[in-house]
């Protein structure tokens, strides 16, 4: 049986992909700071990854300014990738996100752009699981687009994904070969940002207005109406945005 080890598998999106991989009977095992893994000083991964087969990367950065961003990515895969080749693992799978591999000025994005590169150019075989934006992720779009008392937001498309549904895609690829290339997966509808925001806030019962504005930006960057969107082809998870919503009222 393959060994996985999931790099930040305390967190929101790695502990479910631990729990899913265990529950479908692989050995699976959580690495992060919690467990005396650091990723940005390499303490602790030489250990982690003994007998390791598959290397999975559910990390985030600790904050979306553009040198944290890029520092992040970058010192945390090469410390990942020079374990993985001491240790012999034959596969690195990364949760990604869908819009890297094309035009556009989100700094986020360009860190995780130099993350798939080093590990496109490292030589371990890999697979770049590129996701939409979560359900969860719809308070830091707000946050992100706050201008004085008004939710400003760009005109674009959105097609978001739950992050449950996120974490079975990943275990899915870190179960299977590597594609040596990005795997795209999304939620099954597409709304406005606006729509999306505004849905949201009604389930929640929030009253703040939320405007769609030509000068609206992304996470600091202006966007294309379909920059967010996955290609032709991805892999749809099956949860919709009002099954999320219902769940959500239960907790």
């Amino acid at each position: 049986m393959a060994k996985i080890v999931v790099i930040g598998g305390t967190g929101h999106v790695g502990s479910r992909v631990v729990e899913k991989l265990i529950a479908h009977g692989h050995d699976a095992v959580a690495a992060s700071r919690k467990t005396g893994v650091d990723t940005m000083t390499g303490e602790g991964l030489a250990k982690a990854l003994v007998g390791a087969d598959v290397v999975v990367d559910t990390t985030q950065a600790p904050s979306y300014a553009p040198d944290v961003v890029m520092d992040f990515f970058t010192t945390s895969t090469k410390n990942q990738l020079a374990a993985e080749k001491e240790a012999g693992v034959k596969h690195h799978v990364a949760l990604t996100v869908v819009g890297t591999n094309r035009p556009q000025d989100i700094s986020y994005f360009h860190g995780k752009a130099a993350q798939e590169k080093l590990i496109a150019d490292s030589g371990v075989p890999y697979t770049l699981l590129h996701a939409t934006q979560f359900f969860e992720f719809a308070p830091a779009i707000v946050f992100t687009s706050m201008q004085g008392e008004e939710i400003r937001v760009a005109d674009a498309l959105i097609q978001p994904i739950a992050a449950e549904d996120v974490a079975t895609a990943v275990g899915r690829a870190a179960a299977g070969e590597p594609a040596n290339g990005p795997v795209e997966v999304a939620g099954p509808e597409t709304f406005s940002i606006e729509e999306f925001i505004k849905r949201t806030f009604a389930a929640a019962g929030d009253q703040r207005s939320v405007t769609t504005t030509p000068d609206a930006q992304y996470f600091g960057a202006k966007i294309e109406q379909s920059t967010l969107l996955p290609v032709e082809g991805a892999q749809l998870a099956s949860t919709t945005l009002d099954e999320w919503l219902a769940s959500q009222a239960k907790k």
